[in-house]
């Protein structure tokens, strides 16, 4: 039976602090800095962990080894299980050419992709975070984006920092309801802590996506639209967090944050359409060489020329050249499963021609209505219950842990939910999804599997890095991390945050960064006469900004437009933003330890 010393280098929790950065430490550079590919990273830096573990703390070679095998068993069980469902939905879609009709139709709402990025990825993403969590909203918005026109580069930047201000109520609010497990402070008490944080956090972020597309310019040309989006969603978002329903919070902020949106673009539009001229887009998301320029509709026009053959110019194409066939012909898509390619403005005008009956967007948008529809339908107490009757609680075989206070650690459990787990929801609503858009079983069958090669480098990393956390987690590395930031003091309130980002930067779950660190977050909020309240719910706030420096979620939204072995361009993208969004959310707790802001803790 295996129990961690805290601080096993000399007695010294500064000093064993520093052995167990050493594995996030090796991720963050080889990513980074040296820019490996994820799964390289990640196989790396887990041998770290275990070095770490077996030489410094010391834990025994097989019990690390039993460590890592559950972490990657759970990094596709439940989590990959979602992901890869997940996209086979969405790529069967793209088969079909029904995804095409949902782009257009997402299109048609503006023209300019400037909004289009903050309705789809900042929307339609949090609606996604809501009903699946675990990488679903990256992987499937950034792909979307790509369809759009965005350079993958870019697609992906956009969709993993779009996926920050939701993520606490993910997944029907998984990590609240794990949070109030583990500190043993009611649900509903948190949700209105964390809900009176993130809707802050979501005012910018709408703003923050578009000047990552179009700098300053852009931001103030699309003042309007952020602002609308943003507080209409950090509104909605506060209301039924604290007043409504935990569960629902962000299905409910993700519609209205959109219908506003969408209300607004009646009365008023961009004074200038922006539109990319990216690099080809073709299969797998991968770029061939282009101009990389920019386009607007105003400028074009004063140059006495169409927007659209603007962009067709580069090409060489004509207008009515089509790459692909409509939907009932299961061919025509911009994706890696499908056959098109083409630069934004020819994508444009190729679609100007196309006139989607009203069936052909019913069926576009059915795939996600029946998610959204079966989520709902599996909440409801009695079929839940029946859901969960095949669920096992299994104890990992020879794994035998406690913590560091001697108590029976959770680690070795694992829970083999197979019915109600959010992949097996999904593949449910795949299948009704088939004869819905009149796909066959075989072309299904076939998109099924091409997901599996799509996300092979995705699926690698996934599960390395959940084994280095597990590694980390039994060994007691997080644990030395997490009592050493402890020590601060009343200082700790500016650090707690960064805590929970640190969990999920690991662990790639604010979830998992919640069973982790909640009960020490309560722990170290009683020792400095701290609010428990204030600092569980800083430990879920401060995790959604590390959410887009994961190594897992860099390797779905990499492996989704394209870009595998590129995760460590993407992650010097996101992480300037990752740092600024946390040193706001760490200031806001912070002011709500004080008298200065502390009327907003419940």
């Amino acid at each position: 039976m295996y129990r961690p010393v805290l601080d096993p280098v000399g007695g010294s929790l500064a000093l064993s602090a520093l052995f167990a950065m050493l594995p996030l430490l090796t991720l963050f550079v080889l990513l980074g800095v040296l820019r490996l590919s994820a799964w390289k990273a990640a196989l790396i830096s887990l041998l770290v962990a275990l070095l770490v573990a077996v030489l410094v703390y010391p834990m025994p070679v097989g019990q690390a080894l039993l460590a890592g095998t559950e972490g990657a068993a759970f990094g596709f069980f439940p989590i990959l299980w979602i992901v890869i469902n997940a996209i086979w939905v969405y790529n069967m879609t793209v088969v079909t050419g029904h995804f095409d009709v949902l782009r257009r139709s997402f299109a048609r709402v503006s023209d300019d992709q400037r909004i289009q990025a903050v309705i789809i990825a900042f929307c339609f993403g949090a609606l996604l975070e809501a009903l699946a969590g675990f990488g679903t909203p990256v992987a499937i918005t950034s792909v979307m984006l790509i369809a759009l026109g965005f350079k993958p580069i870019k697609a992906a930047t956009v969709a993993l920092v779009a996926n920050t201000a939701p993520v606490a109520f993910g997944a029907l609010a998984v990590p609240i309801t794990t949070l109030a497990t583990v500190t043993n402070i009611p649900e509903h008490t948190l949700a209105q802590m964390v809900g009176r944080q993130t809707p802050l956090l979501g005012v910018f972020v709408p703003m923050a996506l578009v000047f990552i597309i179009d700098r300053w310019r852009g931001v103030r040309e699309t003042l309007p639209a952020t602002l609308v989006c943003g507080i209409v969603f950090a509104l909605a978002q506060f209301t039924t967090s604290n007043y409504l329903s935990t569960q629902l919070t962000d299905i409910v902020a993700a519609l209205l944050g959109a219908a506003a949106t969408v209300l607004l673009l009646r009365v008023w539009r961009p004074a200038h359409r922006y539109v990319e001229e990216p690099d080809l887009v073709a299969a797998g998301g991968a770029a061939a060489t282009g101009a990389g320029r920019t386009a607007r509709a105003g400028e074009a026009a004063a140059a006495g020329r169409p927007a659209v053959a603007d962009g067709l110019a580069a090409t060489g194409r004509a207008p009515g050249a089509d790459h692909g066939r409509g939907p009932d012909h299961g061919r025509g898509s911009d994706h890696p499963v499908g056959m098109g390619a083409g630069t934004a403005d020819e994508l444009g005008a190729r679609d100007i021609s196309k006139q989607d009956s009203h069936g052909d967007v019913v069926r576009a948008y059915a795939p996600y209505l029946i998610i959204i529809a079966i989520f709902i339908i599996t909440q409801v107490p009695v079929v839940k219950a029946l859901f969960e009757v095949p669920t096992k609680v299994l104890q990992w075989p020879g794994l035998h842990l406690q913590t560091a206070g001697g108590k029976p650690s959770t680690i070795p459990t694992y829970k083999l939910n197979w019915l109600s787990a959010a992949g097996t929801l999904l593949i449910i609503a795949g299948l009704i999804t088939i004869p819905v858009i009149g796909i066959s079983l075989r072309r299904a069958w076939k998109a099924y599997v091409d997901t599996y090669r799509q996300l092979a480098g995705a699926i690698v990393t996934v599960m390395a890095v959940l084994a280095l956390a597990y590694v980390m987690n039994a060994s007691g590395q997080t644990a030395t991390l997490g009592a050493w930031m402890a020590g601060a003091g009343a200082a700790f309130a500016l650090i707690s945050p960064i805590l929970g980002w640190l969990g999920v930067a690991v662990t790639g779950s604010d979830t998992s960064s919640n069973s982790l660190f909640g009960a020490l977050q309560v722990t170290a909020a009683h020792q400095t006469g701290l609010n428990p309240v204030l600092m569980a719910a800083a430990n879920s706030s401060g995790g959604v900004l590390g959410k887009m420096i994961s190594p897992q979620n860099l390797a779905i939204a990499a492996a989704a437009v394209g870009l595998s072995g590129r995760e460590g361009d993407v992650f010097r993208k996101v992480f300037g933003w990752s740092l600024g969004f946390l040193a706001f959310m760490c200031i806001l707790v912070y002011l709500q330890s004080t008298s200065v802001l502390s009327w907003m803790v419940p």
